[in-house]
């Protein structure tokens, strides 16, 4: 799926935006039991404005800059909006701070509070859906993947797995930030992602969506 772009699988509409200087990728999910925000990059907000979509829960799969820039003002302009992530709101995990001092980013982040901590839960219901929940650390400590088994709400369609910043089409998320760890990213890949089924589509944080399979195959980072 490319930025912008539609599909409709599991009983759901899926829309891609992508935006902000690091082209993230954040998806919105209208589900039968309501509408599903999962990250919120720069410019966001106002294209959610431009749809008159409202929004009932934002999903974070990481606190990084890059992928909370419009939480904030999501907050504000829909009010009711559930913000749920694994760890609370905190400059180190935002990295707010890091990318100021050391390479002069203008990262002025509006702070916000999480709603729902996810830190040790197994399962999220949102949308009228299930998500089964995967902490997977290494790009950031607070890293969580939604996964959404094929048989969600009745639906027949492939398993979808919303992964942020832990695997990408052809590369995994990179390491070199504080708290980062290569270790841990790739044992979480290989023992809470690659063991889904192969048809799991997998949508990332930064560029094209892929499949389980077609990482396990030909992804360079984990042969």
């Amino acid at each position: 799926m490319a930025g912008n772009d539609k599909s409709k699988t599991q009983n759901m509409e899926i829309e891609c935006y992508t935006g902000g200087f690091f082209q993230t990728n954040s998806y919105l999910l209208r589900c039968p039991g309501g509408n599903i925000l999962i990250d919120a990059p720069e410019g966001v907000s106002d294209w959610l404005q431009e749809k008159e979509v409202k929004i009932d829960d934002l999903l974070l799969t990481h606190l990084h800059y890059d992928h909370v820039i419009d939480a904030a003002v999501l907050k504000r302009n829909h009010p009711g909006c559930r913000i749920r992530s694994h760890s609370a709101y905190h400059d180190d995990l935002t990295l707010a701070t890091f990318l100021s001092q050391s390479i002069g980013w203008p990262a002025n982040l509006e702070a916000f509070e999480i709603d729902d901590l996810l830190e040790g839960q197994t399962q999220l219901a949102a949308g009228g859906l299930e998500f089964a929940l995967k902490h997977v650390p290494g790009h950031s400590p607070d890293s969580l993947c939604f996964y959404l088994a094929g048989e969600n709400d009745g639906g027949s369609g492939s398993s979808l797995l919303f992964g942020g910043d832990v695997l990408f089409n052809g590369g995994i998320g990179r390491t070199d930030f504080p708290n980062g760890s290569t270790e841990l990213l790739l044992s979480g890949i290989h023992e809470k992602v690659l063991t889904l089924p192969g048809e799991t589509m997998v949508f990332p944080g930064h560029g094209p969506d892929t499949t389980v399979a077609d990482e396990k195959q030909s992804n360079p980072f984990l042969i």
